[in-house]
């Protein structure tokens, strides 16, 4: 029983108040055909709406069954219209998007019913109004007749207690009209039909019961209940009418039927709303090429020039900054009056030689391999490189049978090249290695420190991977060249001879490798001296005849011999020894296996022309020194050098004085004259002077030498003696006078000439090398934030050790193309900028697109709202609505980009003339641009979406 109990209801537009219901009470019976009767604005509609729940009462109470809603919210009213009550309308308020079966599902949908079941429930309620056969068309197929029964099914699918009608003839013939009203009839016998109409002949015809009403107030009432009809009354208790839910998936059929039914216009929005997509899929794809492009070229920069550490190195930063004050200087200066020397040269020079520093690479390589430091997360894929400078030499015959050292240096009187080093600078290039053997170059003419038994400079190592015992060859080395002839070494007595990219090689190192005559060099060189024209030989040599090329290499420890007396001596300069050692079982004979050059689009090309050698020969030369004779006996006694057997840096006078006599007895006839003729000139100050603080000591060994010759006067006039003297006469007139030379003057001697050498140097010289003292570590990064991160990695190592184990390095990159990071920045702004404009314009186009849909589909929000579809559920259907819109966006948005992309390639490439940036959808980007078009058109869909869950219901259901 449903009970009306003191119920009004006031609308107030401005300050004007309509009561369209004043204090109304109305008991209804469960099953009775109630007609409400009265004219427009009398507030039988406004009633209707009450009794159904689809509008609010201000006072009074609603009772259904003993079921007060005083207190019910919005949730409970939804669940109220969804179980216990029916509605059929005046213009039948169909989904004309869904067919008839859905229109009738609708309420079994919202109540969380099985599809299954909800099927057979709408087909049911179908056949029971007589349109059994019309399930799958939709409403528009229909009659206005057969819609009402639609409408009327609708009502009756999810068996409601309550049945309310609005007008349900109004918009029928009389015919039409009569088979509604019967069909009403028929429901009324097992539940309550409250119908208002402006029809009493119906209503008198049909219902059993007739309300009519006037002013909001009834004036009368047909058929009354009486109190004795509603048994004991007791109060009215709060209680909801169980639960209504709509699916996500309904949200999305729905909205899914919705804009299918109009494709043309879903397709427009679609494109519309996928401009903003397509502009930021052209940016990201043209950026994403871009970026590509330059990533490549960061990797390839830091490729060839990675951050180097070496144990001797220039500090450019300390020559740089001399530079630039110096310059600064010269800008500020305040005019002067008169002349000034200019000692910027001066300071220059200093600075070079100041600038010299030398790294412990020790501490620092044991930084490195600790694993979790901060340099390695951001090391590149090439990773970090040891290198290690093994010492051997490489002898060669050439076709005329000469013998030939790689290089160059003079073999029992012949040389190949005039100068130490020339054919080295010869094919110098801009990669970091020549750059870097050019620095060593340099300091050591300006240190004067030699580094003796070093490799030929035409032998290189080649670039080993990540982990040399399993990958002996670098992807670096082998995607950048290309072999021509033969194979890549695959054991350590195997190299390869490289070219450059025009299959070149400088000259010199043709002769030093034999494959030219080495008295054509010599012979070419003496006429370039004398002025004359020579004409070079450029003729064609054949793969085979360099890769049968004979190479034997000798280990420096190798190069010594062991004499009578004990003492070791150094034969790599005696043609007559080295081909002993040649012929000897540890000499090595190594195989050219290939021939290569550098790809003509290469980038990278760290090898130089001449001879590259794998990593393996570098482990075998370190095991091989470790292994020797030489260096077990220096080994068994460090205080003693075994080469001259002199003690390593003596501290007592005797003991260099001893020294002295041994060394001059150790020279040749023409070395302990010319020694004698040194001494017998030198002045203090002079070349090979003992120094400011000697000069008695200096004159004492001029005036001995001069004496010694047995010519008195020759103390008066040395030099004149000495030129009066054959080699043989000066040599034994000087070794007489160091029998019995005093003590200080022998002590002057061997601090002026003898060298007596040290203990790590003479093992340096013999091929030792300590596996955790490299000679240099390169650091290869893949983009230019990679090294910065790097740098600061060293900078904070070098904050934390000690002042003499902290780095200097070399960073070749940073020095050349410090600007590019700046180039790049600029480009990610300007790009992103872009990309910000195409989203704003996007979601504010979206968000309008939304809009207008809801106001299309206000009835829609009604019709659910009626059926009892919550707030919640309105705003899941339009945020589905929009969702599948911006899914539709942002593939239409892909699509196009993906066919814009090609043409678009092609102009880049023409107006570029490069191929090498391509703009490139990722695919990663294309899912990111799809979601975020769904995410966007959300956001634009949110207060639309939010509008259309806060709209009236009975305000809805009246929108046309």
């Amino acid at each position: 029983m449903l009970q009306i109990k003191d119920i009004s209801k006031q609308y107030k537009t401005g300050d004007f108040v309509q009561r369209a219901l004043d204090d109304v009470s109305l008991t209804l019976r469960d099953n009775e055909f109630v007609a409400i009767l009265g004219p427009s604005g009398s507030g039988k509609t406004t009633l209707l709406n009450i009794i159904g729940g689809l509008d609010r009462y201000d006072q009074g109470d609603l009772v259904i069954n003993g079921i007060s809603t005083k207190q019910y919210k919005d949730r409970d009213w939804d669940s109220y219209r969804n179980h216990t009550v029916g509605f059929v309308f005046q213009s039948y308020n169909l989904i004309p998007h869904q067919s008839v079966l859905s229109n009738v599902e609708l309420a079994l949908t919202i109540s969380g019913v099985s599809r299954v079941d909800r099927r057979r429930r709408a087909t049911e309620a179908l056949n029971k109004v007589g349109l059994g056969e019309h399930i799958n068309k939709k409403p528009n197929q229909l009659s206005g007749g057969q819609m009402q029964r639609v409408a009327i099914a609708r009502a009756l699918v999810n068996d409601p207690r309550i049945v309310l009608a609005d007008e349900p003839t109004g918009a029928l013939d009389s015919e039409t009209s009569v088979q509604i009203m019967d069909l009403l009839r028929e429901v009324a016998k097992d539940r309550l039909v409250v119908m208002v109409t402006h029809n009493p002949e119906l209503a008198y015809e049909y219902a059993n019961r007739i309300v009519e009403l006037k002013d909001g107030v009834i004036r009368s009432d047909s058929r009354p209940v009486e109190r004795e009809e509603t048994g004991d009354e007791t109060a009215a208790m709060h209680r909801r009418m169980g639960k209504a839910s709509m699916s996500f998936a309904t949200s999305v059929a729905l909205s899914f039927n919705n804009l299918r039914s109009k494709k043309a216009r879903t397709i427009l929005t679609s494109f519309a709303g996928s401009i903003g997509i397509i502009g930021i899929a052209l940016i990201l794809s043209v950026s994403t090429g871009v970026n590509r492009y330059i990533t490549d070229i960061q990797k390839e920069t830091l490729t060839s020039y990675p951050i180097e550490i070496n144990e001797q190195t220039f500090d450019m930063n300390k020559i740089l900054d001399t530079a630039q004050a110096t310059a600064d200087s010269k800008e500020h200066a305040k005019p002067r009056n008169g002349i000034y020397p200019d000692d910027s040269s001066i300071k220059g020079a200093a600075s070079l030689t100041n600038g010299i520093a030398s790294n412990n690479l020790s501490p620092f390589k044991q930084y490195l391999d600790k694993p979790g430091n901060e340099v390695r997360a951001h090391v590149g894929d090439v990773g970090i490189q040891y290198s290690y400078a093994p010492k051997f030499s490489v002898f060669t015959h050439d076709a005329k049978g000469t013998l030939v050292d790689v290089d160059g240096v003079k073999v029992g009187g012949s040389s190949v090249t005039t100068e130490s080093g020339a054919s080295t600078l010869a094919g110098l290039d801009s990669s970091s290695n020549d750059i870097g053997h050019f620095q060593s170059l340099q300091i050591s003419k300006l240190t004067g420190k030699a580094d003796n038994n070093k490799a030929p400079a035409a032998f290189a190592e080649i670039m080993p991977g990540r982990h040399p015992d399993k990958q002996p060859i670098s992807s670096v080395i082998t995607d950048n060249y290309q072999v021509v002839k033969g194979h890549w070494p695959k054991s350590s007595d195997q190299v390869v001879l490289v070219l450059d990219k025009s299959n070149q090689i400088p000259l010199a190192q043709i002769y030093e490798l034999g494959l030219l005559p080495s008295a054509d060099y010599n012979d070419m060189m003496n006429r370039l001296q004398s002025g004359e024209k020579v004409k070079t030989n450029t003729d064609r040599i054949d793969y085979a005849k360099a890769m049968d090329q004979p190479l034997t290499l000798l280990p420096a420890a190798d190069q010594y011999v062991k004499d009578g007396d004990g003492r070791y001596r150094y034969v790599g300069d005696d043609a007559t020894e080295v081909g002993k050692l040649m012929d000897s079982p540890n000499a090595m004979k190594l195989h050219v296996v290939g021939v290569i050059r550098a790809n003509e689009d290469a980038k990278t090309t760290p090898l130089t022309p001449g001879i590259g050698y794998t990593r393996m020969l570098t482990d075998e030369l370190i095991a091989h020194a470790d292994s020797s004779q030489i260096v077990a006996s220096q080994k068994a006694d460090r205080t003693r050098n075994i080469l001259n057997g002199m003690t390593f840096a003596p501290s007592d006078d005797s003991t260099k004085a001893a020294n002295a006599k041994a060394y001059v007895a150790s020279l040749s006839v023409s070395q302990q004259a010319s020694m004698a003729k040194n001494i017998m000139t030198q002045t203090p100050g002079g070349m090979g002077a003992a120094g400011p603080s000697q000069p008695a000591d200096v004159t004492a060994q001029r005036n001995s030498a001069a004496g010694a010759a047995g010519n008195p006067a020759a103390a008066a006039n040395p030099q004149n003696a000495a030129s009066g003297m054959g080699e043989q006469q000066t040599a034994d007139a000087f070794n007489r006078y160091l029998a019995t030379a005093p003590e200080n003057v022998l002590v002057s001697i061997y601090n002026q000439y003898v060298s007596t050498g040290t203990y790590d140097g003479n093992l340096a010289d013999f091929g030792v090398i300590g596996r955790d003292a490299p000679s240099s570590i390169k650091i290869y990064a893949d983009s230019f934030e990679a090294k910065n991160a790097i740098e600061d990695a060293i900078r904070k190592y070098n904050d934390g050790a000690k002042k003499k184990d902290r780095i200097v390095y070399t960073d070749y990159a940073g020095l050349m193309m410090n600007s590019v990071t700046t180039i790049i920045n600029v480009i990610t702004y300007v790009l992103s900028a872009f990309v910000g404009v195409s989203l704003v314009v996007s979601s504010i186009m979206i968000g309008i697109i939304t809009y207008i849909s809801v106001l299309e589909r206000t009835k829609e929000i009604g019709i659910l709202r009626a059926m009892g579809a919550s707030k919640r559920n309105v705003s899941t259907v339009f945020n589905a609505e929009t969702g599948i819109i911006g899914l539709c966006a942002g593939l239409i948005g892909i699509a196009v980009t993906l066919l814009l992309i090609v043409p678009g390639n092609a102009v880049m490439h023409h107006f570029m003339g490069t191929n090498r940036v391509n703009a490139m959808l990722p695919v990663s980007g294309a899912i990111i641009l799809i979601v975020l078009s769904v995410v966007l058109t959300l956001i634009g869909g949110l207060i639309p979406s939010r509008k259309a869950a806060r709209q009236d219901p009975a305000t809805a259901l009246r929108t046309e």
